[in-house]
């Protein structure tokens, strides 16, 4: 992640400059507010997927600011059964929607990196009943 905020507009009272963090943010939460994402992963260093919550939104978010311009590495894990690319593309335009609307930056792209899939713990009932059976 670029550590130098960018220029983003100078007024007669001076300058206005966004850090790369607030895109990262801007970024994490319209990424998560996607259906069938399960969560951020913890980037593209490591190869291992860790699921993380809503805490650190900036987590497994590369962000590239220029002047006018912004680029976007989201890294996540998709819950299972959904169609990936509907999901990639869902996060993209939100991704880009969020970010020009409170920004005013142009964003050039939108990289969705899939590092695994999510599958919801099955309710098994049965073993529940056969500890109730007897009261």
């Amino acid at each position: 992640m670029s550590t130098i905020a960018a220029d983003y507009e100078k007024t007669e009272m001076g300058t206005i400059q966004i850090a790369p963090e607030v895109i990262a943010v801007i970024a994490g939460l319209a990424t998560v507010e996607v259906d069938g994402v399960a969560g951020m992963s913890g980037g593209l260093a490591g190869g291992i997927a860790e699921l993380l919550g809503r805490k650190n939104l900036s987590k497994g978010v590369k962000v590239e600011v220029g002047q006018r311009e912004a680029a976007v590495d989201v890294s996540i894990i998709v819950e299972y059964g959904n169609k990936i690319p509907e999901v990639a593309a869902n996060i993209q335009n939100n991704v880009k929607h969020s970010i020009e609307m409170m920004t005013g930056l142009h964003v050039v792209e939108v990289n969705v990196h899939i590092h695994d899939v999510y599958f919801k713990p099955v309710d098994k009932p049965e073993e529940e009943d056969q500890l109730n059976r007897v009261k």
